[in-house]
């Protein structure tokens, strides 16, 4: 019932809103001065390497996987993260801050956060993360007050066309992808 009236609520809706809104300027504010102000993430990607995340007692690495990953792939395509990472802040931001494929950018920036927190930076993260997985558990709701309320119906539509599915409207008003959807 509590996750019903957190989905559906409009009240609700403009709690996540202001969140939301919080949360997207958390992202876009430092994506958008690595944009403008150069960004370099060798010395970063180098100290998760040098220095990853162990175990106190053993030493043993508590993500081997990921290290590797960063040491194999994201080393040596560093002038690619380099655009990612600024490019991935920016647009979560936007997206948030927006309302517009809110569930997307909620998305990405918990895989963001969880990203960064894999290589072993804690900073923000954790609380960014708190907040992104409010925003992201509200579903459809989150972008009740902002581009998703045009956006997702539009989506709905042409995913209903492009997979030959009729689409019924039920609960109209929220704009949210309420429809059910219904074979041919």
């Amino acid at each position: 019932m509590a996750m019903k009236w957190y989905k559906q609520n409009v009240w609700a809706a403009v709690i996540v809103t202001l969140v939301r809104i919080y949360l997207g300027w958390k992202w876009l504010e430092p994506g958008w001065h690595k944009l403008t102000g150069g960004f370099d993430a060798t010395g970063f990607l180098k100290k998760a390497v040098d220095t990853p995340l162990a175990d106190k007692t053993t030493g043993a690495l508590l993500y081997p996987n990921y290290t590797y990953f960063i040491e194999h792939f994201a080393l040596p395509n560093v002038k690619l993260i380099n655009i990612m990472i600024p490019l991935g802040e920016f647009l979560i931001g936007l997206g948030l801050i927006l309302g517009g494929l809110t569930l997307f950018a909620g998305f990405f920036g918990l895989m963001l956060n969880t990203l960064f927190l894999l290589a072993g930076t804690v900073s923000t993260n954790p609380w960014l993360m708190v907040i992104g997985f409010l925003v992201f558990t509200a579903g459809a709701n989150a972008g009740r007050f902002g581009l998703d309320y045009y956006l997702l119906p539009l989506i709905g539509k042409y995913w209903a066309k492009l997979t030959h599915r009729e689409r019924t409207d039920v609960g109209a008003g929220t704009g949210a992808g309420t429809g059910r959807i219904v074979l041919k």
